[in-house]
């Protein structure tokens, strides 16, 4: 599959996944922790079951038997760590955040992340890479600040939380080799994180589901996550750090656009500039030339 086809169905699969979370928590149908252990599950469930479906290949790595968490190494741990917090910290955040608020720390914190770590390994971003950066942060924030309402200090930390956590599974699936096997091992993992969600039914926040919540918890799981941080782990070797960081910055875009066409919503000039300045931004760092210190 091409690149540039690659990305964009993940970026897509990351803003349907945005407006599936947001549509179960927004509405008395599904509490955070429920939402996150389907989630999870399903995603589980669904890349087990594609990468045992997968034909065989003479290196026994893709066998299922090596989606065992007995047999999992330490940076594999890590990178279910890393997926869990986010899916937690994402879930639990958006009960107390609109979505442009959200948005802004979210994807503020992983780009905030990325770059602290290139440039941590020694890695200078050049001027291009830079004004690119700057215009795709800048439509951004033009986009989503003045809807934003004065956020809460309990969710503004989750969603940090999460944005880090989300920086550093970006991170690591940089050396990802498979992407199926990879990605599918990192949700297996996190099932048994799982077990640390059950205490919150006692002491915040109450069992709350129904068909409605469950279906879009389920969909969110197995399609929008599990494929789509599947494809994302196929780009990410492929992709400079910043170039996968502001990348990003086109999900909340990707996600209203939506809204205009499934519900023939208004066009608003803001979207329009918004828009204009992202992907401008976006162009400038994939065309920059890399540098190296």
């Amino acid at each position: 599959m091409p690149l540039f086809l690659t990305v964009s169905l993940a970026l897509l699969a990351f803003a349907g996944n945005s407006v599936l979370c947001r549509l179960a928590l927004s509405q008395p149908n599904m509490d955070a922790s429920s939402f996150t252990i389907i989630r999870l599950l399903s995603g589980a469930i669904m890349l087990y079951a594609l990468v045992k479906l997968k034909p065989k290949r003479t290196s026994s790595s893709t066998t299922p038997q090596n989606l065992s968490v007995f047999n999992a190494s330490k940076q594999e741990w890590l990178r279910a760590f890393y997926l869990f917090i986010y899916a937690a910290g994402f879930s639990y955040a958006y009960q107390m955040l609109d979505t442009a608020a959200g948005a802004l720390i979210l994807f503020g914190f992983v780009q905030f992340t990325l770059m602290t770590v290139d440039i941590m390994n020694g890695k200078q971003p050049s001027t291009l890479e830079l004004s690119g950066m700057g215009l795709a942060l800048s439509g951004f924030v033009y986009w989503a600040l003045p809807s934003a309402q004065a956020p809460s200090l309990l969710g503004s930390v989750l969603m940090a939380i999460s944005g880090i956590a989300w920086g550093f599974y970006t991170l690591a699936g940089k050396n990802s080799q498979q992407a199926d096997v990879d990605t599918a091992k990192n949700f297996i993992l996190t099932l048994p994180l799982l077990v640390t969600l059950i205490p919150i039914y006692w002491l915040v926040s109450p069992l709350e589901v129904n068909s409605q919540g469950i279906t879009y918890a389920l969909v969110s799981g197995a399609i929008t996550s599990a494929l789509g941080y599947w494809l994302w782990y196929q780009v990410l070797p492929k992709l400079s750090t910043l170039s996968a960081g502001v990348l990003q910055l086109s999900v909340p875009i990707l996600a209203a656009l939506g809204g205009i066409i499934w519900a023939q919503e208004y066009i608003p000039f803001s979207f329009i500039v918004a828009s204009s300045l992202i992907l401008s931004g976006i162009l400038l760092v994939i065309l920059a030339p890399q540098k190296t210190a």
